[in-house]
């Protein structure tokens, strides 16, 4: 067995390996090359506004809702959600599961990330 040595295994040229290993070697090496922050992170900036909406008209943010308001309760408001195309932050409160002053906690970025129980006032 050839040991290896960055991409490819000593002592082998890349004709020598398999078609999908070239091709995994040419991703790699034309990723470092673009993923410089050089290239593409200098003066990029995010969208907060943007990524609040994406967040909160996701579907996905039920299961950080879990611990809140119940498996049963999530369920059926991402099914709502899904049927109407309505976001779930609004489905929430309107059906008065939380208050929009607990979902903005809930669903932090800092807590979403590294979730720690909260304790919230009762809605």
């Amino acid at each position: 067995m050839r040991r290896l040595s960055g991409c490819l295994p000593q002592e082998a040229a890349p004709g020598d390996l398999p078609g999908s290993a070239r091709s995994t070697c040419r991703r790699a090496r034309r990723g470092r090359a673009s993923c410089r922050a050089d290239r593409c992170v200098k003066g990029i900036t995010a969208n907060v506004e943007h990524l609040r909406a994406t967040v909160a008209n996701s579907i996905g943010i039920v299961t950080a809702l879990n611990p809140y308001i119940g498996y049963k309760n999530a369920t059926a408001v991402a099914q709502e959600a899904h049927a109407t195309g309505g976001s779930v932050y609004d489905i929430v409160v309107a059906k008065g599961l939380l208050t929009r002053a607990q979902l903005d906690e809930i669903l932090r970025p800092e807590i979403l990330t590294r979730p720690v129980p909260l304790d919230l006032p009762e809605a």
